[in-house]
Formats: structure tokens, sequence, C-alpha cells
């Protein structure tokens, strides 16, 4: 079952809000502020479904996003407000956005002027890293955020339902590579149901095959979390605290790898 749910960010860049992961966090949507354009229509989107369409207001431009982080930064400055990171995230996948290279590095030039110890992270669903241009943007910042919720096929077209059919798990976790060492891998862990087909992301199954995807993908760091806010589909049930953190240390005793869990 599912609710009717649409967009949360009205603006090109908002808050700073407090992330659970990240700290103070300013965030930046490229993405239409009336609508959602995304290459996945998660069931847990926060933003809810692609289905509400893609509004009127159009991807933000290069100049439209310096000039209101520009703002944003020169007055948070002046006023003495701290700021831990800058946050691509929004009403979909911000690597959507043509000049996101060039948004890129005006971002990292800005936030070099006005918080120089403030990190840049981009949340990003990994579709996009195929394309050259994407990759090299995202290997500059310095939280490349990337998801991989299942590394079982079945699962994740159930749970991420991904636009393309040529998106698979064994691509992207190829493709994923080369970002060793450097990416972060970030997996939501959930339960439920959605069209009468059960999802469980968090079995023994799910956990080795994942286990296996992380250490070919070799990041210096994966995040385990689960669903924190109201999700479009309704059947969706978040695993405990205390249960992510079992599964986290499985994963940390079986890769080496550090795991953050939220």
């Amino acid at each position: 079952m599912s609710k009717d749910q649409t967009v949360l960010f009205h603006s090109t860049v908002f808050g700073p809000i407090h992330s659970r992961r990240l700290g103070v966090s300013l965030g930046i949507n490229l993405m239409p502020d009336d609508g959602k354009v995304c290459t996945f229509d998660c069931l847990y989107c926060e933003a809810g479904y692609n289905s509400q369409g893609a509004g009127t207001t159009g991807i933000s431009t290069r100049q439209q996003t310096r000039d209101a982080l520009e703002a944003k930064l020169s007055g948070m400055h002046a006023a003495g407000d701290p700021l831990d990171v800058i946050t691509f995230s929004g009403n979909g996948e911000p690597t959507l956005a043509p000049e996101f290279p060039e948004i890129i590095d005006d971002t990292i030039a800005l936030r070099d002027k006005f918080y120089p110890e403030a990190k840049v992270s981009v949340l990003t669903n990994s579709t996009r890293i195929f394309d050259p241009r994407v990759a090299d943007a995202l290997k500059k910042v310095d939280n490349n955020i990337l998801k991989l919720d299942s590394a079982i096929e079945a699962t994740m077209r159930l749970i991420d339902r991904p636009n393309s059919k040529e998106f698979t798990v064994g691509r992207v976790v190829e493709a994923l590579r080369q970002f060793e060492g450097t990416g972060i891998i970030q997996t939501m862990m959930l339960r439920g149901s959605h069209d009468g087909a059960p999802l469980d992301n968090t079995t023994d199954a799910e956990v080795e095959a994942l286990i296996e995807a992380y250490k070919a993908i070799k990041p210096r760091e994966i995040m385990l979390y689960s669903i924190d806010r109201t999700t479009p589909e309704e059947n969706l049930v978040k695993v405990p605290l205390e249960e992510l953190r079992t599964i986290g240390e499985r994963i940390e005793s079986a890769t080496g790898i550090p795991v953050q869990v939220n």
C-alpha cells in the first residue's frame, strides 16, 4: 500500500539542518523545487514517488546554484554560524544536472572561500557513475556517498525500482570499484512488502551478498541505516538500531572495512 507523498525541498539551497550522519549540513537540491526527477523510484524515498511529476521550475543551472550558495555561505559566515558539510541531495538524483561537474567545482571554490574546514558531500544512487564526467566530479568531493541497497538483483529492483533495465547489480558493483579507498557505500536496511511482494535485505543471504560486493568495491567506509521518516510505501518496517549494529559488526569483521551505523 502506498501513500500520496510529495517533494520536501522547495529551494536550491536549504538549511542548514542537522544530519544524523553528516552533522550541521547545508543542503543543495539541483532538481526542481516543485517536482521530483530521479533515475530510481525507491519505496522509501522521503521525497515521494516519481509519479508526482517533474514540476515546472526545472533543474538548477550552474549560475543559479552558484549565486544561491554564495549568498547563503556569505550570510552564514558573517553571522558566525557553524557548518560541517555541504550536501547534495534533494528532490531526486543530483548527478542528473547537466552542469553537475561544473557545479561541484564552484561549490568546492566557495567552500574554500567561506568554510575551508567544511566537507562537500554528494548522496548519489550510483546510476550515473558510468558517465566519466560525473565520476570524475564525484572523485573531487570529500564524501562521495554511493548507494547499494542490495547485492541481489531481484531485491535491488524491488526496493530501488531503477528506471533503466540496463542498470544491474553486476554492472554497478563493477563500476563502483573505481572509487576504491575513497567512496562511501550507503545501504538502506529495511523490511516490509510492496504490492504483495515481501522484501527484507537483512537476511543471511542478503548480508552475505552485500559482504561480497563490499569486498569487490573496497570503499573507505560503509554506512548502514534504516528508515527514519515517512515513506511513500506504507508497508515498510524500520530495522532496530541494535540489529543494525549486529549486522554492521558482521560486515566489518568479514571485510575489514569500517562500518558506520545510524
